[in-house]
């Protein structure tokens, strides 16, 4: 089984993280001078309960969906780096990186467990059983297949609102300008004839 096929399988319904974006920031930490850590305070415990519940509710909402590709994008890069210098033993390499990364494939529980945490430390145990089973009714399924196309067409429908009254403001000004001013002032205003017949005079 190739790591391909094995994340084609995992739903995601985005994949926002690459390994070419987090490279560049965790080579520029590493450079860094190590630095004391502030005093932090205890974090308090977390009941299994809890931890329950974050997990049903990262779960409802695919909140890890986004980060399936993380593993495919890097079992890719390791071949990158390493086929160039042997082209011609491609297939081998290939085949042997992506035995390597399901070897590692394993470890993305432990990625869900802290996912889990993060959630159980922001939200209370009420309010993830809450997000849980909202999401996971047909209403809130829905939310989350077709949110991204509300929030395309909102974006182009407020683009749509903002040139007319980008439009509307400037000619109402335009207006307000000549009230103040009066149309036939030989200064002219800014965006009329008038104005653009003096500009060209000076």
């Amino acid at each position: 089984m190739s790591i391909v096929s094995y994340f084609r399988a995992a739903p995601a319904l985005v994949a926002t993280l690459s390994l070419t974006l987090a490279a560049p920031a965790f080579a520029q930490d590493q450079a860094q001078p190590a630095k004391a850590a502030a005093p932090t305070e205890a974090q308090p415990e977390i009941s299994e309960s809890h931890l329950e519940a974050a997990r049903a509710a990262v779960d409802a909402i695919g909140a890890t969906d986004e980060f399936d590709n993380i593993l495919l994008n890097i079992a890719t890069q390791t071949k990158a780096e390493f086929i160039p210098n042997n082209p011609n033993r491609q297939a081998e390499i290939s085949e042997m990186v992506d035995e390597k990364a399901l070897e590692l494939a394993s470890r993305r529980a432990d990625l869900e467990a802290e996912v889990a945490r993060v959630y159980a430390r922001v939200f209370s145990e009420d309010e993830l059983r809450q997000i849980a089973a909202f999401y996971g009714s047909e209403a809130g399924k829905k939310l989350i297949e077709k949110g991204p196309e509300a929030t395309r067409e909102s974006i182009a429908a407020a683009r749509v609102w903002s040139n007319g009254i980008m439009r509307d403001l400037r000619q109402a000004s335009i207006e307000g300008m000549n009230e103040l001013f009066g149309e036939a002032d030989d200064a002219g205003t800014p965006g009329t004839a008038e104005g653009e017949a003096a500009t060209a005079n000076q």
